[in-house]
C-alpha cells in the first residue's frame, strides 16, 4: 500500500507546483461558511507561487455562483478563476436542444438552461432526455426516493445527463445528496448517464485552459497541484488527468477518516484511498498554509 506524503500545510509542498486546482465545497467552504485557514492558504499561494482555479462539481455555471462564494465569506483574493460543472454541462445540453428536457433540481439551478433554447416537460414520458443537477429538496430527499419515478425514464432508455457528478457534499454540519447519487441509482436501474464534471476529462481541459491564460503559456501539467476532499471526483480526477493530488481527509470522507490514532491517519487515508482505486500524492485534514 502506497502512504500518499504528509504535508504539515501548503507552504511544505508549494514551491514544487507553478499553479492550483482546488476544489470548493469540503474545502474552502461548506456551504454556509468559509474556513478562513484555507482560504489564507489559497491567499498565501497566490501572493507568492502563482494562479489558483477553483474547479467545483456545482450543476450551476460559474458566474452564478460567485454571490455565493461572496455570501460564504471566501475573499475574492484567494483565487484566480473559477471552472464549474455546469460550464462545461452546458456544451452537453446544448448539442440536445431543443430536447425536451425532463429537469430534475430545484429552480436555484435554472442558470444552468438560460440560453440554451431548451423545451422541458415535467416527467419521463414525453421527454428527449433528463436533465439532472439535484434532488428538488436536497435537504431531505435521499436517491431511493427517484427509483419510481426514474423507472419509466430507464424502461424507455433516456439518457441522463448529470450536472454535478458529486454523490453527497458537506452543508453545514450534515451531508447532503447530489445529482451523482441520482445518476448513480439511474445507471443501477439500467440507465445511462452522462457527465462532464470531476473525474471526468471536459472540466479539466476547462480549468487547464483558464491556467494557459492566467500563466500566459500551457501550463506543465506535472507543475499543476489538484486539491480536494473527494476521492472518487478530485482525487480519481487528478490521478485520469496524470496530474498530483492533495486529498483532504476531514471534508466529505470525515466518518470514515477521522477516528482512531492521530498518527494512523495517513495509513488510513492511503487504505481508503486502495478501496476506492486511486492513489494521492498527498494527504492532510484540511488545507492550511
Amino acid at each position: 500500500m502506497q502512504l500518499p506524503a504528509s504535508p504539515a500545510g501548503l507552504s511544505d509542498i508549494a514551491q514544487d507546483y507553478d499553479a492550483v486546482l482546488c476544489d470548493v465545497w469540503g474545502v474552502i467552504h461548506n456551504g454556509r461558511e468559509a474556513f478562513a485557514g484555507a482560504c489564507s492558504a489559497l491567499e498565501r499561494y497566490r501572493a507568492e507561487r502563482g494562479p489558483v482555479v477553483l474547479i467545483s462539481n456545482a450543476p450551476r455555471p460559474s458566474q452564478a455562483l460567485l454571490t455565493q462564494l461572496e455570501g460564504v465569506g471566501v475573499p475574492r483574493s484567494a483565487w484566480s478563476a473559477y471552472v464549474t460543472s455546469g460550464d462545461v454541462t452546458r456544451a452537453l445540453l446544448a448539442e440536445r436542444a431543443p430536447g425536451p428536457a425532463w429537469a430534475i433540481g430545484p429552480q436555484r439551478d435554472a442558470p444552468l438552461y438560460e440560453g440554451l433554447g431548451l423545451d422541458f416537460v415535467d416527467g419521463p414520458q414525453d421527454a428527449a432526455f433528463i436533465a439532472c443537477t439535484s434532488p428538488y429538496d436536497d435537504e431531505v430527499e435521499v436517491p431511493e426516493d427517484y427509483r419510481a419515478r426514474l423507472e419509466p425514464a430507464a424502461l424507455r432508455d433516456l439518457e441522463m445527463i448529470c450536472a454535478n457528478p458529486d454523490r453527497m457534499v458537506q452543508k453545514g454540519d450534515k451531508l447532503i445528496y447530489c445529482a451523482g447519487a441520482l445518476a448513480e441509482l439511474y445507471e443501477s436501474m439500467g440507465g445511462r448517464a452522462v457527465m462532464a464534471g470531476k473525474p471526468h476529462a471536459p472540466i479539466y481541459r476547462k480549468a487547464m485552459a483558464e491556467l494557459a491564460v492566467l500563466l500566459d503559456r500551457s501550463p506543465d501539467p506535472r507543475r499543476v497541484l489538484c486539491i480536494g476532499d473527494g476521492v472518487s471526483t478530485d482525487v480519481k480526477g487528478a490521478e485520469l488527468q496524470g496530474l498530483d493530488c492533495l486529498f483532504l481527509w476531514s471534508g466529505v470522507h470525515a466518518a470514515d477518516l477521522t477516528q482512531g490514532a492521530e498518527a494512523e491517519a495517513a495509513e488510513r487515508a492511503a487504505a481508503f484511498l486502495a478501496t476506492h482505486s486511486t492513489l494521492a500524492t498527498y494527504a492532510m485534514p484540511e488545507l492550511v498554509w
